[in-house]
């Protein structure tokens, strides 16, 4: 067992676990985090709690926030804020289709000798930015890195609300994107209307990897619509599937009624099962 608290570097954004060590930081807590730039300013969104799964590899905290560290990153905050407006103005200026996404500035330090901003940004091809570049360095005084995101690391980095009503997985917890298919759409009988199937990014929803294992095992056991089974209520034909609640619809060959039946009552190995078992 071991100790772990949740932090974020903006509000609502993804949650970073780390190890507290001997602090206690309570919600809303400004602490220090170490990353490859040195020590930056997060809040603490979930206080330190005893948790059962092994710590060791989890980061520790580098301490609370001081004045000092708050200062330093009310600056920081202000310099992307002034980088983010130069941008689009002199993207205007150049006429290139790009779109701002997010901006990265990070102080300078003995190794690296200057600042250094990173700018974020989506375009529907790729663009030369090489003019751009100089005039940015020239505004913003510092060393100017460009990079180009794509639609899924767009919305990554964005954030929002999914059709779901909760905060996009990507922003939130998803480390990886994983393959997702219309094939898993079409398992889940879900209508293939892009505008229903697709997320924020305009991609297909990373939540139908989530449950497309279920419905595998569902369809790998339980009968084919159209087949004819024998239920609980009597003998009759499936008409329907109900995953979620992992049961079938059969219409009764009796008096044409329906009835829900759970999948493993009208599966044949089951009831081969039973009537072996309960003589």
């Amino acid at each position: 067992m071991g100790m772990l608290c949740a932090v974020s570097f903006n509000r609502y954004g993804r949650l970073y676990y780390l190890d507290p060590g001997e602090l206690r930081p309570q919600v809303g807590d400004k602490v220090l985090v170490p990353t490859d730039e040195g020590p930056e300013v997060a809040e603490c969104v979930w206080a330190a709690q005893w948790v059962d799964e092994d710590t060791a590899g989890f980061p520790r905290l580098a301490g609370l926030a001081q004045e000092e560290d708050l200062r330093r990153d009310e600056l920081l905050r202000r310099r992307k804020a002034d980088a983010k407006v130069a941008a689009k103005r002199l993207i205007r200026e150049h006429g290139l289709p790009m779109k701002v996404v997010a901006v990265d500035h990070v102080f300078a330090t003995p190794e690296t000798g200057s600042d250094r901003t990173t700018i974020y940004f989506t375009a529907p091809h790729r663009v030369d930015f090489r003019s751009l570049v100089r005039d940015l360095g020239a505004t913003l005084h510092c060393r100017v890195e460009l990079r180009q995101l794509s639609a899924r690391d767009s919305a990554r980095v964005q954030g929002g609300i999914g059709s779901c009503g909760r905060d996009l997985c990507c922003a939130t917890f998803l480390n990886d994107f994983e393959p997702v298919t219309i094939r898993m759409a079409k398992d889940q009988d879900l209508p293939l209307n892009p505008l229903r199937i697709s997320g924020a990014c305009g991609r297909l929803m990373c939540c139908l990897k989530y449950e497309h294992p279920l419905y595998q095992r569902f369809q790998e056991s339980a009968p084919s619509i159209g087949s004819r089974v024998s239920s609980p209520e009597g003998e009759g034909k499936v008409v329907g599937h109900s995953v979620p609640r992992d049961s079938v619809t059969v219409r009764l060959d009796a008096d044409g009624s329906r009835c829900s039946c759970s999948r493993a009552s009208v599966c044949a190995p089951r009831q081969a099962h039973d009537s072996h078992y309960t003589r």
